[in-house]
């Protein structure tokens, strides 16, 4: 698999990162092990996760798997933090003392003594920036983590956490819904990161599912969108705008001898400032599906007919002037 920078920083890693949000759930261990196996041996280094997952569980089996079955120097590991996880006053948020304590609940879950990619899961509009910032530096300098990032931020607050951030923990990725039915982020946060050198890392590539073609024709019982926790995340794309381009990628995988699916991971990993989408998968199959994507590249026809029927509206001030 190939390797890109990770925004300006010099951590490289895979074009494609393992999503391990249902892990410890509808994932059991075995499973992730053979979805790590997998996608280890396929090239793939970069590993994604949260404190918040499965209440922690994501990471428990993610940390069981790493020494024995996988080295973890063969892995880039990346997790979370912010998520409210308890009522306790440190459990959760992105004050000093939440994400300190946080950080130290990964560290034993997981089994290591450092991450990676140490990630803010989402805005925190209660504590200051400049908190927040400090308890980034002080996990970097103190060796914990190794680089920092953040996630769902919209651009304004990408750009002030990038503006505020100490020089020896600079924020180097951040993660953000993106796909062909999910393009928001084309206004503002796309500029933001390119301006700040700042590496994006799109989560739910496929459009939480319905790009890969499976609701075209209903939905299929052993999908996610006929699970009552998960049917709402699934509906969300399921328009008529959704429609007309699912379509257009499934033309443009028939004339390529390909699936869907690869066809629209490929679109969103080569697009401006991406370093790797985070694909989740139901089974090591279905991992295996996303892997082929890694050898396709999309024709400049293909690509610019797919940017057009996913086209968002840009307008002032994104477009000025004009």
């Amino acid at each position: 698999m190939e390797k890109r920078l990770l925004g300006r920083s010099g951590l490289r890693v895979s074009r494609m990162a393992l999503g391990t949000m249902t892990w410890g759930g509808d994932t059991d261990a075995e499973e992730a092990a053979s979805q790590l196996v997998a996608f280890v041996d396929a090239g793939g280094t970069l590993v994604d996760t949260a404190d918040i997952y499965g209440e922690g569980e994501s990471e428990r089996v993610l940390g069981s798997l790493l020494g024995d079955l996988v080295p973890r120097d063969d892995v880039v590991l990346a997790t979370k933090a912010v998520a409210r996880r308890t009522d306790g006053p440190f459990g959760g948020g992105a004050s000093r003392g939440a994400l300190l304590t946080a950080l130290d609940g990964s560290l034993k879950r997981l089994g290591t003594d450092h991450v990676d990619l140490w990630q803010l899961h989402a805005w925190d509009s209660c504590v200051p920036i400049a908190e927040t910032l400090a308890a980034l530096e002080y996990a970097v300098t103190s060796g914990k983590a190794r680089y920092v990032g953040v996630s769902n931020y919209a651009g304004w607050q990408l750009a002030t956490a990038a503006a505020g951030a100490a020089a020896v923990a600079p924020i180097v990725s951040t993660q953000v819904e993106y796909s062909l039915l999910e393009r928001g982020v084309d206004r503002e946060v796309v500029p933001a990161a390119e301006h700040h050198g700042i590496g994006l890392l799109p989560w739910a590539p496929l459009g939480r599912g319905v790009l890969t073609g499976k609701y075209r024709t209903g939905t299929p019982a052993d999908s996610r969108g006929a699970n009552s926790a998960y049917a709402g995340y699934v509906e969300h794309h399921r328009t008529d705008r959704a429609a007309r381009i699912v379509q257009a990628v499934a033309t443009a995988a028939d004339g390529l001898g390909t699936s869907p699916l690869a066809v629209a991971l490929a679109w969103v990993r080569d697009r401006p400032g991406v370093v790797a989408p985070v694909v989740g998968a139901r089974d090591t199959g279905q991992l295996t599906g996303s892997l082929t994507a890694e050898e396709i590249t999309l024709p400049p026809a293909i690509r610019s007919a797919l940017d057009d029927v996913s086209a968002i509206e840009v307008g002032y001030p994104e477009r000025w002037p004009r």
